[in-house]
């Protein structure tokens, strides 16, 4: 059998997807989409265009033959002019809205417009509102895309009124034999001329045409959304300034929480552990003192279970504060990346394979992090995955640092669930890295973590 060949179920799965397309709420919402949003960015710039040459005829001014006024042109573009960023403002607005409700694109609003006092005041910011610029870009560019959008939904209609056609052909049709039947033109978005039907088996004809036409249609509406939903993405959001800020913003207040987190969890883990541990220490030390004052020798079994209990406590205590501190630095990071790494798998209850291709240190603070993420890793697969082996794979491709965790267990990793994948999330991103999942069902499952040399 060719290599080339295609599998019978791939085909079998992509004949069944074109069959149910128009069936689906997605192709039926796509089409909403297009029904309210294609004439708005037709008419948009159809009537500011109007409203400018309605200026220029009406405007008093030296006119030309053609009687058109150009100081009624020239201030009607100036009135278009200042409101342009207001309106597409307002108009972008209603877009994002409208692809939130129907398409599920939700983008984030751009920074609010902010007028400054007096005239100057106000018209400055306006001249220099990016995000304003940006929407009435949206709008120019929305133009072509509108079309096409309305011409995705004459397939809709087309293939609806087509797929009727056997079933009101006959109500049009003069049955006495002595007149000439006039033929019922079939409506097609091909620009060939109008194909005339004649005799009902011809509407059967029609008819396939029409679900011809159905299938293609919502193909065609979704190139046409997926191009409005890439102008929305880039013109509609916050720049990308605006953008890196709020990322930044959302990072320091998580960094903050973290680190309050840490301090209250390090409060009460020597509050209630090495802490108590060593009062209870130094009470037993007390009672060993008092009872050495003592003359009578019978004591001294008594005291070697106190100076027990104090040993024992004190090696406790010990125990606890020596995981407290590897909890806020690990020593063993002190001697480089790998060897951390190293020694986190031995101390793992399935097989860990640790490779390394790191020629330079990362700084102090990043190394902390992608220790901390391959232990949460670990332990996940460990107590989650089944696995048999684990590997870990530490590299610096084009200068970032990245850290993957693989493991040949049964998959079906999923941050939602709770499994500790969201803090990592949360931790990668305090300094602009990016964790990638993939864990399909049955696995394997992979966890990639891009971390930049320095935080």
């Amino acid at each position: 059998m060719s290599a080339m060949t295609a599998d019978p179920p791939s085909i079998r799965r992509t004949l069944t997807a074109i069959a149910v397309a128009p069936f689906t709420r997605r192709a039926w919402a796509e089409l909403s989409y297009l029904v309210v949003a294609a004439p708005i960015g037709i008419a948009v710039p159809v009537g500011a265009l109007a409203f400018v040459t309605l200026l220029g005829f009406l405007a008093p001014g030296p006119a030309k033959p053609e009687n058109v006024s150009f100081t009624g042109l020239a201030a009607g573009a100036l009135v278009l002019f200042v409101l342009a960023t207001r309106v597409a403002r307002r108009l972008g607005s209603f877009q994002r809205r409208l692809a939130a409700r129907l398409l599920g694109e939700r983008v984030a609003e751009p920074p609010p417009y902010r007028p400054g006092k007096g005239v100057l005041g106000r018209l400055d910011p306006r001249v220099r509102d990016g995000s304003g610029w940006r929407a009435v870009a949206y709008l120019l560019l929305k133009v072509p895309v509108a079309v096409l959008g309305l011409y995705a939904v004459e397939y809709w209609v087309t293939g609806l009124v087509n797929l009727s056609y056997p079933f009101w052909w006959g109500l049009f049709r003069n049955h006495r034999p002595e007149v000439h039947l006039s033929p019922v033109p079939f409506l097609t978005p091909l620009r060939s001329g109008p194909f005339h039907v004649a005799t009902y088996p011809g509407t059967l004809l029609v008819f396939a045409a029409g679900a011809a036409s159905l299938l293609v249609a919502p193909w065609v509406s979704r190139a046409v959304v997926l191009a409005d939903r890439w102008l929305i993405r880039t013109l509609l959001g916050p720049g990308r300034l605006v953008q890196r800020v709020r990322d930044l913003e959302q990072t320091r207040a998580q960094a903050v929480d973290d680190s309050a987190a840490l301090v209250r969890r390090l409060e009460r883990d020597l509050h209630d552990g090495a802490q108590a541990r060593l009062a209870a220490l130094a009470m037993n030390l007390g009672l060993a003192k008092e009872k050495l004052g003592d003359d009578d020798l019978g004591q001294l079994a008594q005291i070697r279970e106190l100076v027990d209990a104090a040993h024992q406590g004190a090696k406790d205590a010990l125990g606890e504060l020596r995981d407290l501190v590897k909890g806020i630095h690990p020593p063993i990071l002190d001697t480089g990346l790998p060897d951390a790494l190293a020694t986190l798998a031995l101390g793992s209850a399935i097989p860990v394979e640790v490779t390394s291709e790191i020629p330079r240190r990362p700084t102090p603070a990043i190394e902390t992090i992608a220790y901390f993420c391959a232990a949460e890793l670990l332990a996940n697969a460990v107590k989650h995955s089944h696995a048999d082996t684990i590997t870990i794979h530490v590299a610096e491709p084009n200068g970032w640092l990245l850290l993957t965790v693989t493991d040949d267990g049964v998959g079906g990793a999923d941050p939602a669930r709770g499994t500790g994948l969201s803090g990592l999330a949360h931790r990668v991103g305090t300094v602009d890295g990016h964790i990638d999942i993939a864990s399909p069902p049955g696995g394997p499952t992979r966890v990639s973590i891009r971390l930049p040399p320095h935080a």
